[in-house]
């Protein structure tokens, strides 16, 4: 059957479908009515002779032949995509373009503010739209596709391509106060007996893991869902909490706490920029990842950045040993 005998449109439908595996989902990605998306699903069903999903229990699967569909229709509108932008330009001084961005809060509150003073100078126009980490929002596709960027820890498991932006490393946080304190130090059995507060956005940190090799399961008494609130927890307590330098040193003289070093070697944290592999080529992207990897490379000095285009079966990335525990 030729191009002609199927609306293209319904290779959008398709691919959202497949991958939201849900006709209600694929509709809201889609700004779609539930009975509009269902009317795309029965037209697909009839074209391929297939129900490409099947309800299994109260979700839904996909069939064998939608299982080979999807990787297929992917790449068809990938490079649709691309082959489109390429008659697309993009002016930042005269563009009123409309970003979103999701970042943790350490990033927001050490990266936004240079970030934004760059794009005033060259495209005071665009709009960026900042959006916090969620549970589970690291883990699925279907996030990175919403958004143009996410800027988050190296080695997540995140379908699509990554550059590292960002280099920080982990310190202490205490009461200045604190008994265990020595020269303005502490010791690893300090980290193994004090009571922690930690962020809980889901994943351990490089540090986490750092305490995890040498032994040491931290005593976590309190969880946030970021980094920021974790200096006025430290204030005035016996909590300790591991936070990355440059969010610590914002803080410093602010919140009433001491920045001290950890016990034990230096451990990286590398913030990277993540996006899916059909904005790859667009132009008004292109100046936004240049511009991000601009800022990154102000704040400090790092290795050049490794470009790694992530294929989630194979889990292949820069900085392996930052991957996440699993």
């Amino acid at each position: 059957m030729g191009l002609g005998a199927i609306d293209l449109n319904l290779l959008v439908a398709l691919e959202a479908l497949l991958e939201e595996k849900n006709v209600t989902h694929a509709g809201v990605r889609l700004s779609t009515s539930q009975s509009a998306m269902s009317g795309s699903l029965a037209r697909l069903r009839r074209h391929f002779n297939d129900e490409l999903l099947v309800r299994v229990g109260r979700e839904y699967e996909l069939t064998p032949l939608a299982e080979r569909l999807l990787p297929v229709v992917q790449a068809s509108l990938h490079k649709a995509e691309e082959a489109l932008s390429l008659t697309r330009h993009f002016e930042p001084a005269r563009s009123r373009q409309r970003f979103s961005v999701v970042m943790s809060d350490y990033v927001m509150t050490v990266f936004v503010e240079p970030l934004l003073r760059a794009i005033a100078q060259e495209a005071p126009g665009v709009r960026i739209d900042f959006h916090p980490i969620v549970d589970g929002q690291l883990e699925t596709e279907t996030h990175l596709r919403c958004h143009d960027l996410m800027i988050v820890p190296l080695g997540y498991q995140l379908p699509g391509v990554s550059e590292a932006v960002m280099h920080d490393r982990f310190v202490c946080l205490v009461d200045p106060d604190n008994p265990r304190l020595v020269d303005g130090r502490l010791a690893l059995r300090d980290l193994a007996e004090m009571p922690h507060a930690a962020c809980g956005i889901g994943k351990l940190t490089p540090a986490d893991r750092q305490l995890e090799t040498l032994g040491i399961t931290p005593r976590v008494q309190v969880s946030t869902p970021g980094f920021n609130v974790l200096p006025f927890l430290v204030s005035g307590t016996d909590l300790v909490a591991l936070v990355p330098e440059r969010l610590a040193r914002r803080y410093e003289g602010f919140a009433r706490c001491a920045v001290v070093p950890t016990p034990f070697p230096d451990v990286p944290l590398v913030e990277a920029m993540y996006w899916h592999h059909n904005r790859h080529a667009d132009p008004a992207h292109r100046w936004l990842r240049e511009t991000v990897r601009t800022v990154g490379a102000s704040l400090d000095d790092p290795a050049p950045a490794e470009i790694v285009d992530v294929d989630a079966s194979h889990g292949e990335r820069a900085f392996p040993e930052l991957a996440p525990a699993s």
